[in-house]
């Protein structure tokens, strides 16, 4: 098997590190570092830290599609149980041994700030493929009759996705799995009973 390319080491690494720290908090120093490689083998690969961050953001979210592939795509499974399942291994990918990370592209999205413009860009276009895969689940669950013909399954996936990265970002704030229990407990009781 060949041995990852530097770039390949500074992109694994370094979306650990910025996952952590956040993308603000996440030093060139300490994602070589992290790494392992020399200080110039950044600036080798990418001319900035910004376009370190779109290509740690494309890793994060292609990392996503199995799962997404796996739940909310999977025709196979009813669609809201393929809803659950995606949720339910968001729920599970959160906290990680103790360690509240949250979602990367939450934490990237909430840090905001002129100077990563094209981070929050990129962001925003994710967020919008997100709830693009969930709508596609809502719509097959309607023609499954699993939710009412009338729902408007654009506006419910936005809710659904936009309230799944508030209580994420909720249960890293809070260092609890309350937020999640509770965001999943009214999804499926109430808004899609």
């Amino acid at each position: 098997m060949p041995r990852p390319s530097l770039k390949e080491k500074i992109l694994t690494e370094g979306l650990h590190v910025v996952h952590e720290r956040g993308f603000a908090g996440a030093s060139v120093r300490d994602i070589v570092k992290a790494a392992g490689v020399p200080q110039g083998s950044f600036t080798n690969h990418f001319a900035s830290k910004e376009a370190f961050g779109l290509e740690v953001l494309d890793l994060y979210y292609g990392r996503n599609q199995e799962l997404i592939a796996a739940t909310l795509r999977n025709d196979s499974l009813s669609p809201l149980k393929r809803l659950r399942a995606y949720i339910d291994a968001t729920d599970k990918s959160i906290n990680q041994n103790g360690e509240w990370y949250g979602c990367l592209l939450g934490n990237c999205g909430a840090e905001g700030g002129y100077e990563t413009k094209s981070i929050q860009q990129r962001v925003g276009e994710i967020f919008k493929e997100l709830e693009g895969h969930i709508e596609y689940c809502l719509r097959v669950a309607v023609k499954a009759g699993e939710l009412p013909r009338k729902t408007n399954c654009s506006e419910l996936a936005a809710f659904i996705y936009g309230s799944l990265q508030g209580a994420i970002l909720q249960a890293k704030t809070e260092h609890s799995s309350a937020p999640m229990d509770r965001f999943k407990r009214v999804i499926f009781s109430t808004v899609l009973r």
